[in-house]
């Protein structure tokens, strides 16, 4: 017989893997983010609503109506119940309802592609606070963030300040991706010749965690890197520290980065060529192309038949 105190243990074994487990998801340290694990929660606790009685009756049946027990009434000409049916169509009926207003309600107030309200739940965003623009393009297999206003860009480095909104503008050069950082609100998908976005708020100071959330080849495990989130004097440190350096992001330097490479270490460049991010999405970074904005414009006033140079 197997002790007691080593079934205690075997009951305690599950804890223990999970003591190792990082729930940043449900404990973020961005408003959007807090706002999702928030949503999590209160879906997963009125789906156990319904899952957690039943589990139980189904042990209580079957312990209730075994074969030993003969007291339990005998009624095989029993084959209707009001109550029971109001109760079993009733009950979930009304998580549905309470799920879909939930979910429609969360879905157009933690739209990605809407500018916040709110630096955090007691805080809405003071009047002329200007946001902070990061461009991000997924490679393979590392990511590079332009900041257009500041004129700076990084590689598998990223920074912000605290309580600032974020308006990233994503997209990829070659295969689909995800650009996911969990402490700061969820993911977002990196596309060729596209351009999504996300808007965010990271209102801890710390060092965070960012990676792809989409497969893409052989390099992707090593897709990650390092987001700070810091205090407005800390991020123009960081900045200005970015602009000493002599690295430079021009078109050409960013089609030798665009080059498959793994395990890129993070890096700053001190100055980027101006528009470089719309020639990534209208993929014409390389001399004398045509950037898709403007061959699909031309085509779009082309008339049927009309030839054009």
């Amino acid at each position: 017989m197997v002790s007691q105190k080593l079934r205690r243990g075997l009951l305690l074994l599950p804890a223990l893997l999970l003591a190792g487990c990082n729930t940043v998801v449900l404990n973020p340290s961005g408003d959007i983010a807090s706002q999702q694990g928030r949503l999590i929660v209160i879906s997963t606790i009125l789906m156990l609503l319904i899952i957690v009685p039943v589990l139980v009756l189904i042990v209580l049946f079957a312990w209730r109506y075994r074969k030993s027990n003969t007291s339990a009434p005998y009624e095989p000409d029993w084959d209707h119940s009001t109550k029971l049916e109001l109760i079993i169509w009733g009950a979930p009926l009304l998580i549905i309802i309470a799920l879909g207003l939930l979910t429609w309600i969360t879905t157009h107030t933690l739209d990605p592609y809407r500018p916040l309200s709110r630096i955090d739940a007691e805080r809405p965003i003071p009047p002329q606070t200007k946001t902070l623009k990061v461009e991000v393009v997924a490679l393979d297999w590392k990511w590079l963030f332009i900041y257009p206003e500041q004129g700076i860009a990084t590689v598998n480095e990223l920074a912000a300040p605290v309580d600032v909104p974020i308006e990233f503008k994503i997209t990829a050069s070659n295969v689909m991706n995800s650009f996911f950082i969990p402490a700061l609100a969820g993911q977002i998908y990196a596309m060729p010749s596209m351009e999504t976005k996300l808007h965010a708020v990271i209102n801890k100071a710390g060092e965070y965690e960012g990676f792809s959330a989409n497969y893409s080849g052989a390099g992707f495990s090593h897709m990650r890197f390092k987001f700070h989130g810091l205090d407005q004097q800390g991020f123009d440190d960081w900045v200005k520290k970015a602009k000493a350096e002599s690295g430079t992001m021009k078109r050409a330097d960013y089609l030798q980065l665009e080059k498959p490479s793994e395990r890129e270490p993070a890096r700053l460049f001190g100055t980027v060529d101006a528009g470089l991010f719309h020639d990534i999405v209208n993929r014409c970074v390389e001399p004398n192309t045509v950037c898709l904005n403007k061959q699909m414009s031309t085509d779009l006033n082309v008339k049927p038949g009309q030839k054009h140079e």
